[in-house]
């Protein structure tokens, strides 16, 4: 059985959650992280030196990062549905998850703890000003792309909508002024028709 690492309410836990449910892969989840602690203690240092979440146990492999993970999960247990045998194709899937870790998580971050996490008096007006206006032009070229074809993996759902899926919740359930993107927006609509999704993704935002 795999052993996952991480609290409940981390995005990038949500993507390995979301993707083993997928798969029906039966795991244990160990709480870690943020109130939780344990990524400090040296057991964990030794598997993760970074004292970061998730990490993940499938026998004798220890990984982290997850998009790392969510790849190796596909690899190995999604050959025939979320992990494609051409090269090209798994590499469209591949681009979107690592757009979103380097160019919409940063103000995507601003976005989200001066709404969710810090109180009113912690919060930064010009940082959520400047990270709703980067997240509006990025997801802008998600729209273009999903305009065009229904998924960012292709004709189907796959694993290079795990990660922009796990921000497409907080982005469209957080009280903010959003623009209008009709394919974003219906993309997201096909997502919560998952159960998968609603189960790991479509919690409490904390």
């Amino acid at each position: 059985m795999l052993r996952i690492w991480g609290r409940t309410n981390s995005t990038n836990v949500k993507k390995v959650l979301w993707c083993a449910e997928e798969l029906a892969l039966p795991f244990e989840r160990i709480d870690a992280g943020g109130a939780y602690g344990v990524v400090d203690e040296p057991a964990y240092r030794a598997m993760n030196p970074n004292g970061l979440i998730p990490c993940l146990q499938d026998d004798d492999l220890v990984l982290w990062e997850s998009n790392a993970i969510v790849r190796y999960l596909c690899a190995k247990y999604g050959r025939g549905s979320l992990h494609e045998a051409d090269p090209a194709a798994r590499a469209e899937a591949d681009k979107w998850m690592d757009w979103t870790t380097s160019s919409l998580a940063s103000p995507f971050k601003a976005v989200f703890w001066n709404t969710v996490r810090l109180s009113a008096e912690q919060r930064d007006d010009k940082a959520l000003e400047e990270g709703l206006a980067a997240c509006g032009t990025l997801l802008g070229r998600v729209d273009r792309t999903l305009s065009e074809q229904p998924f960012l993996s292709g004709t189907a759902w796959g694993m290079g909508d795990i990660p922009l899926g796990c921000f497409a919740y907080a982005w469209f359930e957080m009280d903010i002024e959003r623009p209008d993107l009709p394919h974003l927006a219906a993309w997201y609509a096909r997502l919560q028709s998952r159960p998968a999704y609603r189960q790991h993704v479509m919690i409490a935002l904390t």
